[in-house]
């Protein structure tokens, strides 16, 4: 399995999750920018499941050495790589904050994706899931930047998808609704409407064994996002959401 973001709250709950229901890999690619706490992740991995891993340095502000990932391939891969950045006024249109969103959450992430679907084309097999949001189905003023970002990945994923499909690999975009991790600490969120790591591994899980398209972690953003979408743009864009 490989694993982009594998410092994730929910990445960590998914690969559990995965073990847990006797997923058999001969490595776990754990891909990082921060080695040492990979590391302790790593080694649990190791003394419950007794899987073996390797931990593969990538830092998304940098530049990739692909030549450094030739002898990675594997028919599943998750990735929960994302920066939610700054959201006050003032970090909104900080160029150093914008240009860190869109780079994480697509310029960057994207090449490094599809490095690892052209694997999965070549193999005719597999299965790649990727953490969007739902922040990427209508610009909102609270997080317009990140919204950007995020509906720019949905989009690459809707095109992946169908060019993978008659080649048999299968694409799952998931999007979470508010989440309850450390990159969301602090926020008022409504518990009603938020998931935490487990519950999105267990989402995330049935919606890879049914081959869903989409996938929302919690129902209810569906239904959310579907009024969002909606509202006439003349009414939206005096709301403050």
């Amino acid at each position: 399995m490989i694993v982009l973001g594998s410092n994730s709250e929910i990445s960590q709950a998914f690969v559990e999750k995965m073990l847990d229901e006797g997923g058999k890999y001969a490595t776990v690619y754990l891909f990082t920018s921060n080695r040492e706490t990979t590391l302790k992740f790593a080694k649990h991995l190791d003394v419950k499941f007794l899987q073996q891993t390797e931990i593969v340095e990538l830092d998304l502000l940098g530049d990739v050495d692909y030549a450094r990932f030739d002898h990675i391939s594997s028919d599943l891969v998750f990735c929960a790589a994302g920066y939610l950045g700054e959201s006050t006024e003032e970090a909104l249109f900080n160029p150093k904050n914008t240009a860190k969103i869109i780079d994480v959450n697509y310029a960057k992430l994207v090449p490094v994706l599809n490095f690892f679907a052209e694997k999965l084309e070549r193999q005719r097999q597999g299965t790649m899931i990727v953490l969007s949001s739902v922040a990427g189905e209508r610009g909102r003023q609270s997080n317009f930047i990140y919204g950007s970002a995020k509906a720019g990945l949905t989009a690459y994923l809707s095109g992946l998808r169908n060019y993978m499909f008659s080649r048999n690999v299968h694409i799952l975009t998931v999007k979470p609704g508010f989440m309850d991790t450390k990159m969301t600490e602090g926020l008022p969120l409504n518990p009603k409407l938020t998931a935490s790591p487990v519950q999105a591994a267990d989402a995330i899980y049935k919606a890879y064994k049914r081959k869903k398209n989409v996938a929302y972690v919690l129902p209810v953003w569906a239904v959310i996002m579907l009024v969002i979408r909606n509202i006439p743009e003349f009414i939206f864009k005096k709301m403050k959401l």
